[in-house]
């Protein structure tokens, strides 16, 4: 799988959040798909990823989940990103990281994410 093939893959991903249809889920997960999320939950497996997507479809609206940039390295991709959502009537959006690691016949089994707060301060200037 090309490195443009990978892009675009997490590309759809990402924007499966932002459209709210996730039909082509299981064509890009594994089955055995491990995802991690960055403020602790884990799911194993496409019938929890299918639960996860089912509760947060309902609590959640992903208004905006921009790429920022990919770095590669074998069979793995780092994606830098901003994520910004909609919650209990609540906006608010942050930075993250996400490891993402593909299978040989290019579906993702690893997921990974790691987050910062959106707004950074500079306190020695």
């Amino acid at each position: 799988m090309s490195l443009n093939e990978k892009e675009a893959v997490i590309k759809e991903y990402f924007d499966m959040w932002v459209s709210r249809d996730f039909k082509n889920i299981d064509n890009i997960f594994d089955c055995d798909i491990y995802y991690s999320e960055c403020y602790g939950p884990e799911y194993q497996g496409i019938s929890e990823i299918h639960q996860w997507i089912d509760k947060m479809l309902k609590e959640q609206v992903v208004i905006e989940w921009t790429i920022k940039r990919f770095i590669h390295q074998a069979d793995s991709v780092v994606v830098e990103w901003f994520f910004k959502h909609k919650m209990q009537d609540k906006i608010s959006g942050f930075d993250g990281v996400s490891i993402i690691e593909f299978t040989e016949d290019g579906t993702i089994y690893s997921i990974k994410e790691f987050a910062s707060e959106a707004i950074h301060t500079t306190p020695f200037r």
